[in-house]
């Protein structure tokens, strides 16, 4: 269950929000513990939710464009439809959550982990997905053109109809160099 200390600071605004997450920077243990929270539809746009429990929260159709998640346990949650655009989910948490339809453009995804997820119709046009993980995540109908799939494992995930390519994908390296991979 949400800390509903946290739930009301979340609510009072980003400016409030991220002044307490600065404030408390050096303190592990407040972390934000917002696990099973309603957001469904919340503007979240540019909040500071690094590191934060965010477990099977209901994040369908809210705007998390620009939001900071980096580390943040993101498993079983709902993101249907959520916008997550130019967001920062580095070695995020998204085990089992549910992604469908979600826009992910730009997004920092590097070394997140994917397993188990539903991505499907999602958008990762030009998304940063550097070994990031994907055991047996559906990434049927998923746009990953302009994505960087360097390293990424897409091992055992189902790819049917997956825009920028079923069985080959060129992948951009981190030196600039192209190369093709067979993720058949």
């Amino acid at each position: 269950m949400a800390n509903q200390h946290h739930l009301n600071l979340l609510s009072s605004g980003k400016t409030l929000w991220n002044k307490w997450r600065r404030e408390h920077a050096d303190v592990q243990a407040l972390e934000p513990d917002l696990h099973g929270a309603d957001l469904h539809g919340a503007d979240l746009q540019g909040i500071d939710l690094h590191g934060a429990d965010l477990s099977e929260a209901n994040l369908q159709e809210a705007d998390l464009r620009e939001t900071d998640l980096r580390e943040a346990d993101l498993r079983n949650a709902n993101l249907q439809s959520a916008n997550l655009s130019n967001a920062n989910l580095l070695k995020a948490h998204l085990h089992r959550a549910d992604l469908r339809g979600a826009s992910l453009c730009r997004t920092n995804l590097k070394e997140a982990d994917f397993s188990k997820a539903d991505l499907r119709g999602a958008d990762l046009d030009g998304a940063i997905l550097s070994k990031a993980k994907f055991d047996e995540a559906n990434l049927s109908r998923v746009d990953l053109s302009g994505a960087n799939l360097n390293k990424a494992n897409l091992r055992g995930s189902v790819r049917t109809e997956t825009r920028a390519g079923i069985a080959l994908q060129t992948l951009r390296s981190s030196t600039g160099s192209e190369q093709t991979t067979n993720f058949a």
